[in-house]
């Protein structure tokens, strides 16, 4: 996926709409058009004054004829900013990634991971796993938004169960657009590929997610690329209901939430989000949606660690929840940058590790780098300063040998 960042727009839009016209043939005369500064106050159009007669005979005169090459320039529309735009290889052209960004108010969480993590000692580290089950609309993702906001840690990899709907077949594609296919029932899913999913995950490894369209019962050709984290929360209807999966869940919790609250998010998502209407949503809730809640997802209550009722709405559950994951990830060895800073207080550097000396530019850069206000172009240019000099410097460590090279020519030249 090529993802691109909206760029302020540019002033002369409207002019550059007119001259691209005129680029296609410079022949034709482009058309006139009236902006808003030729009309009046109530958007009435005004009608262009006549010139003067000493100025007349002066707009009157036509210029000399241009050369195709100049009145094509003269043309030509004022270039625009470049948009960004984030690359991919050629092996990933047919599998676009989703970005998944989750904004706070303080800061941006990346919710699709990150590669391998290691603890001080250079041993990589097994992510922390969160399971959270609950009924349809009962407010899961929500509980999962507000414990990664909470947790404070720069990566997390949210998985859903829902990208893990099986491919249905043309029979049941039929039954799914009559509201008569079950998605809901523990077969509608392909838990072999979710508990390699999450292994691979828990090895922090790369794994690509399918996306599944919930307005054509299908899954998408595009596919989401994760990694592993120090955090990965897997959330769903059934998470607890597979042994395998449930093996791998260091915390498992249950969100309960009200039957008829649940029904009304499920009406107001499915009906404004799904393109769903009323009598098919309330026919597939009683017919499939309750019955599969009765017995296959409440019964699995018994599995939580904690239950957390009204969802996130629950703001002391959650901290408490954030609170033994911060424990977990102490144990881990996870936050290990206090005691990165520390582990060579009053010993002698390595002798392999080379400080870029402190120069008035260096320390510059740095002012400019660590300031939270500088904006992003500035910050871009100056890292992008620091990096070189640092290369430089380190290049200039590299063993050489000098050679002289004679120019024969030149020399004959001046012989």
């Amino acid at each position: 996926m090529a993802a691109r960042f909206p760029d302020p727009p540019s002033s002369a839009s409207s002019d550059s709409d007119e001259s691209y016209e005129g680029t296609k043939d410079a022949s034709k005369k482009p058309s006139k058009k009236i902006s808003k500064k030729h009309r009046g106050p109530e958007g009435d159009r005004l009608t262009p004054t006549r010139p003067p007669d000493h100025l007349q005979n002066e707009s009157s005169a036509s210029p000399p004829p241009l050369a195709p090459a100049a009145a094509a320039a003269l043309l030509k529309s004022p270039r625009s900013r470049r948009q960004r735009t984030v690359s991919h290889s050629q092996q990933s052209s047919n599998k676009t990634s989703t970005e998944s960004i989750l904004r706070s108010y303080t800061r941006t969480i990346y919710t699709a991971g990150r590669p391998p993590w290691y603890n001080c000692a250079g041993q990589q580290v097994e992510p922390f796993v969160i399971g959270i089950c609950g009924g349809s609309a009962s407010g899961k993702t929500t509980v999962a938004a507000k414990i990664i906001e909470s947790l404070d840690v720069p990566w997390v990899t949210l998985l859903s169960m829902d990208s893990f709907y099986k491919v249905l077949t043309e029979k049941q594609h039929e039954l799914a657009e009559n509201n008569e296919y079950n998605f809901d029932h523990p077969d509608a899913f392909d838990f072999e590929l979710l508990a390699e999913t999450l292994q691979k995950l828990k090895e922090c490894k790369k794994v690509e997610v399918p996306v599944y369209n919930f307005v054509t019962h299908s899954r998408e050709s595009r596919t989401k690329t994760m990694y592993g984290a120090n955090v990965i929360i897997f959330e769903g209807i059934l998470t607890f209901y597979n042994a395998k999966v449930l093996k791998m869940l260091d915390m498992k919790i249950f969100v309960d939430t009200d039957s008829d609250i649940r029904l009304a998010r499920r009406l107001k998502r499915d009906i404004s989000i799904r393109g769903r209407d009323l009598e098919g949503v309330l026919k597939q809730y009683q017919k499939y949606v309750k019955p599969a809640f009765e017995y296959y997802i409440l019964p699995s209550m018994v599995h939580a660690d904690i239950i957390i009722p009204r969802g996130g709405e629950n703001t002391v559950a959650i901290s408490l929840v954030v609170q033994h994951v911060h424990t977990q990830l102490q144990l881990r060895g996870f936050k290990l940058r206090e005691q990165l800073a520390h582990s060579y207080c009053g010993q002698p550097l390595p002798d392999n590790l080379y400080p870029l000396p402190s120069t008035p530019q260096v320390k510059g850069l740095h002012t400019f780098i660590r300031n939270m206000d500088t904006p992003r172009d500035e910050f871009i240019f100056y890292s992008k300063r620091l990096i070189r000099l640092t290369i430089e410097y380190a290049l200039s460590l590299l063993p050489f040998k000098v050679s002289f090279f004679i120019n024969l020519d030149r020399l004959r030249r001046l012989t």
